[in-house]
């Protein structure tokens, strides 16, 4: 059954066959107080019968929701394209919003953290969320602080050991698999073990090269011979350049695209990988398992990642309770690591 003239029904036609107003309707289907029981239970058949489900628009306007979540990366968009994380934490957000009703509204405003919080206050202003993630989580970060005035619902994702500002989180281990990578180069027999972090800047780089510091201390290895590649090829290639001038046996990169850097680097230096250097890397980007040798690397879950941080922020919309699990990372070890020859 449709509406007048074979048109889609609407929510006049579900109060016209129910004898209801327009509003007992949107009360019945919202299940707000206000009508009857035989009345809710007569307005809900009636729209069954017709089929009718509310638009977004109409949920919206009944419930005052957006029905949208945010993200705002504030990163530079050449590096987001070769960044395996955001496209799997992206699918993880969309397989679970999928089913919700909502969308999500994403913005990249490039390396401007005053842009970043306009945006944030521009769509809070005007309603054009109901809740947001929180990426990147940096050293001495403001924007819990903005978030929580705005009033906005939040979920942090970054690593288990960062100061969320009290917002609810999606705590990431990534220090364990840095942690197993080093532990598995010394059980190779490596010493001399190198570290290439990423943006110190970020929550996510601190925890990696405290987790290598850490792991190295704990194997009562001296943790001394790091630089920092910024998550990006280039920065990997110089940071490696100077690191090999100290002849480490090993080097843990914080990213793929970092180590598949420095693998190069140290074939223009004239070393055999991984008889004279084994290197590891962070991601488990597709290519990895495809290099020559296949890079022994970390591999971590972005899209389990992404569902969790959605399941979360939905839950705090809706002013419910949800304590969702990430897997942890694991060490996928291929022939890019081997006992050092020297």
């Amino acid at each position: 059954m449709s509406g007048e003239s074979g048109t889609p029904p609407t929510i006049a036609d579900v109060a016209r066959l129910a004898g209801v107003s327009k509003g007992a309707v949107s009360l019945a289907l919202n299940d707000k107080p206000g009508v009857s029981d035989e009345t809710r239970q007569r307005i809900k058949l009636a729209a069954a019968s017709l089929n009718w489900r509310p638009s977004i628009h109409a949920r919206a306007m009944l419930r005052s929701r957006a029905f949208a979540v945010g993200l705002i990366l504030a990163r530079d968009p050449r590096q987001l394209a070769v960044d395996p994380f955001f496209a799997g934490f992206l699918g993880g957000v969309e397989t679970v919003l999928a089913g919700s009703g909502s969308v999500l509204v994403l913005q990249v405003v490039g390396e401007d953290a005053e842009v970043e919080a306009e945006c944030y206050r521009r769509l809070v202003t005007e309603r054009r969320i109901d809740g947001a993630f929180l990426l990147d989580i940096r050293a001495d970060d403001q924007r819990p602080a903005l978030l929580g005035e705005l009033g906005l619902a939040t979920v942090a994702v970054g690593p288990a050991t960062a100061d969320f500002g009290g917002l609810p989180a999606v705590g990431v281990r990534d220090g364990d698999g840095i942690a197993a990578a080093v532990d598995h180069l010394v059980r190779l027999g490596h010493r001399k073990i190198a570290f290439v972090e990423g943006a110190p800047a970020y929550a996510h780089s601190a925890s990696r090269l405290e987790a290598w510091r850490a792991t190295m201390a704990a194997n009562g290895l001296p943790a001394v011979l790091h630089d920092a590649g910024h998550f990006t090829g280039d920065g990997g290639a110089a940071a490696t350049r100077r690191l090999l001038v100290h002849q480490p046996t090993a080097i843990v990169y914080a990213s793929d695209l970092m180590a598949i850097a420095g693998m190069s680097v140290a074939r223009e230096a004239g070393l055999s990988l991984p008889g004279d250097l084994s290197i590891t890397g962070f991601d488990d980007n597709p290519e990895a398992a495809h290099l020559h040798p296949p890079l022994t690397t970390v591999r971590q879950d972005p899209v389990s990642i992404g569902a969790s941080a959605a399941e979360l922020l939905l839950a705090q919309i809706d002013g419910n309770e949800t304590r969702p699990e990430t897997p942890s990372p694991q060490l996928i070890v291929r022939a890019s690591t081997a006992p050092p020859n020297r």
